[in-house]
């Protein structure tokens, strides 16, 4: 329900030639989608999953950069083009991520209101029903900014707080305005369109939805490259974290978040994976000590070499 409102502050803040390729995976209605010449949509039917669809779009793209965003989502104004400036060809780059505020409630009775949540029946202040609206805001909240991430060995996505407080991380933003990260979160990164493909970066292998910011992570890691946040620029990422109408909106399924996480169980923390020059244990010793993971565990990846 929010695409239209992404792809129209896209539209708005915008400074390179960028397009945006819209990706409907089983959705009908692309009536929000608004009329560019920047906006392509893709409509698939039946639904084929995030890395899948997301493979489609990007097949369709000339770009020399590929940016993965989700539909819910706001940006900096110039974002593209300040993350164009930066890059390097074997980087996977993100900027700095905020926490986005879609809307409030509000109810057109009393005027309580509420932040973004699940839909309220009653109101609260005057125990009427149906007066209560959705009232847009849409802004990117400057608190709380996050720039660091890492994995812990079940694995598991995890905030690196930590890591900002390091002199080596402060040293990286003061002297470039870039620093260094473990992981991501997977909501937005771009890299390379060449990259994205030689990497095979949303590995359908992986099921549809899942580990998608450690295998991104990994991959651009350990084959030699190098993950950065641009703290010159940044997005907004709507959280659906209370359930009911305001969590997923697509079914998950908790046997394939499993097989997600298995899957990159097998290749990296194994040493599988066959684009890697370093092994998992090189990723890990440099951002030492990371939480989640204990000493038996580091102990355990240093003893495993790459399997060739």
């Amino acid at each position: 329900m929010f695409l239209g409102r992404t792809v129209q502050d896209i539209l708005e803040n915008i400074e390179d030639d960028t397009e945006i390729i819209v990706g409907l995976d089983g959705c009908k209605d692309n009536s929000i989608i608004l009329s560019d010449p920047h906006v392509v949509v893709v409509y698939v039917q039946e639904a084929i999953g995030q890395r899948a669809m997301t493979n489609l779009c990007a097949r369709l793209s000339k770009a020399k950069y590929l940016m993965k965003v989700d539909a819910h989502c706001s940006f900096d104004k110039g974002f593209d083009r300040k993350m164009i400036e930066r890059m390097k060809d074997n980087w996977t780059m993100v900027p700095t991520m905020r926490n986005l505020w879609a809307y409030d409630w509000k109810c057109n009775n009393c005027g309580w209101k509420m932040y973004q949540g699940p839909t309220p029946q009653i109101c609260p202040s005057c125990d009427k029903k149906g007066k209560i609206r959705r009232k847009m805001m849409w802004i990117g909240k400057i608190k709380p900014q996050s720039n660091s991430y890492c994995f812990d060995q079940e694995p598991h996505f995890q905030y690196f707080n930590e890591y900002t407080k390091r002199d080596e991380y402060k040293k990286m933003l003061a002297d470039t305005g870039l620093t260094e990260t473990m992981s991501l979160q997977g909501s937005c990164f771009m890299l390379t369109r060449e990259k994205y493909w030689e990497l095979n970066i949303c590995d359908e292998s992986f099921g549809s939805w899942g580990s998608q910011g450690i295998e991104v992570a990994c991959k651009t890691w350990l084959s030699g490259g190098k993950v950065v946040v641009n703290h010159d620029t940044w997005y907004a990422h709507m959280f659906r974290t209370q359930g009911g109408d305001f969590g997923f909106p697509y079914p998950q399924s908790g046997t394939k978040v499993q097989q997600a996480k298995q899957t990159v169980r097998e290749l990296f923390y194994d040493n599988r994976w066959e684009g890697q020059v370093r092994p998992l244990s090189w990723l890990i010793e440099k951002f030492w000590p990371v939480p989640g993971w204990d000493e038996d565990a580091r102990q355990k990846l240093l003893a495993w070499p790459l399997k060739r």
